[in-house]
């Protein structure tokens, strides 16, 4: 289709095929597969060639009648910093409603994890902030606590459901009718049930795979990174050491040089102990 209306092809790392013509350009990547679009003709582009001649159904705009439960009121809640080594763990929840729901769509929010620019995050979180209907709570666990938590906890699932829980209870001060809460699957939906305090109990608990494709969830998503990259950037700053994400083996030789150089209570301010390479031997 894209040969037939005059784009032209250029080679793109991990992509089957991308494409552009003008200020459009589109790429479908091996992963997936999926399909990223981006240029200011995006709308024209899905509206009229790749809904009717692709996917053979209109979505874009029809959002409530495929998904009406996305804009039931209910509170979407998701985490950042699980699988990094250095920083803390942060969860955050969001309350929508249809209204807030309709805004943050039309606003461009979207799953963090498919955002890679920083200052796009920051503007964005923002937009969740002041977005009409919307309620909001962020829970950052920085390192030290965090590490105290798993000491108690012992298990990490057992710790994200304390972290969801108590986000969930906050914003159901905030909205006590709030029927239904979703988040990623993280582990079994007891954990998160039992976390729970009696003005929880009669909230509706739901766990799914790519829960980020739900607007309130995916907005949790970009304040919790927001939070976690902010806290990464000032830590980095006061400390002057620059901190990366991941824990990648980069990451495990700057882990071992710093635990080495100040020792394992400097490390414990920083990053997450349980990690296998933070371990002294």
């Amino acid at each position: 289709m894209l040969e037939e209306d005059g784009y032209e092809f250029q080679p793109k790392p991990h992509t089957l095929f991308a494409a552009s013509r003008g200020k459009l350009s589109v790429a479908v990547y091996e992963k997936g597969p999926k399909v990223l679009i981006q240029g200011k003709e995006t709308e024209d582009f899905i509206r009229f060639t790749l809904e009717p001649r692709v996917l053979g159904e209109a979505r874009l705009g029809y959002e409530e009648l495929h998904q009406p439960e996305m804009f039931a009121p209910h509170i979407g809640v998701d985490e950042s910093g699980k699988g990094d080594f250095f920083g803390p763990l942060v969860i955050a929840g969001v309350f929508t409603d249809a209204v807030a729901a309709r805004h943050l769509l039309e606003a461009g929010i979207q799953d963090s994890k498919t955002i890679r620019s920083d200052a796009r995050i920051r503007a964005l979180a923002e937009v969740v902030r002041q977005a009409p209907g919307v309620a909001w709570e962020v829970v950052c666990i920085g390192p030290r606590r965090y590490n105290d938590l798993y000491d108690k906890f012992t298990n990490l699932n057992r710790l994200l459901a304390w972290g969801h829980a108590k986000v969930i209870e906050v914003l159901l001060d905030r909205r006590p009718d709030c029927p239904r809460a979703l988040s990623d699957q993280f582990a079994n939906p007891r954990e998160l049930e039992r976390a729970l305090q009696d003005r929880g109990r009669g909230i509706l608990l739901e766990q799914r795979t790519k829960a980020e494709s739900d607007i309130a969830v995916a907005a949790a998503s970009i304040l919790a990174r927001e939070c976690f990259i902010n806290w990464l950037r000032d830590t980095g700053k006061t400390l002057g050491i620059n901190l990366p994400r991941g824990a990648s083996l980069e990451i495990q030789e700057l882990t071992k040089s710093l635990q080495t150089k100040h020792g394992d209570d400097f490390l414990r301010e920083i990053g997450k102990m349980h990690f296998r390479f933070a371990k002294t031997p």
